[in-house]
């Protein structure tokens, strides 16, 4: 995944993520710039989800609300 691709309006796509995967926290998913692999990591431990459900969740939800 790219900066692009998570950076957006991160808020909105957080709240997104957290609703579909209650169990994260905002800790959980604290983006720093430079560390989306890192992020999607967390999010996949966490989870149990694969690598790519976790990134098309993101880009989904990143797309829904115009963030790009």
């Amino acid at each position: 995944m790219t900066t692009l691709e998570i950076k957006g309006d991160w808020n909105i796509t957080k709240g997104k993520l957290k609703q579909k995967w209650a169990k994260l926290t905002d800790n959980d998913l604290r983006y720093t710039e430079g560390q989306q692999e890192e992020l999607v990591g967390r999010i996949q431990k966490l989870t149990g989800e694969t690598r790519e459900v976790v990134e098309n969740t993101i880009k989904e939800y990143s797309a829904a609300c115009g963030c790009k």
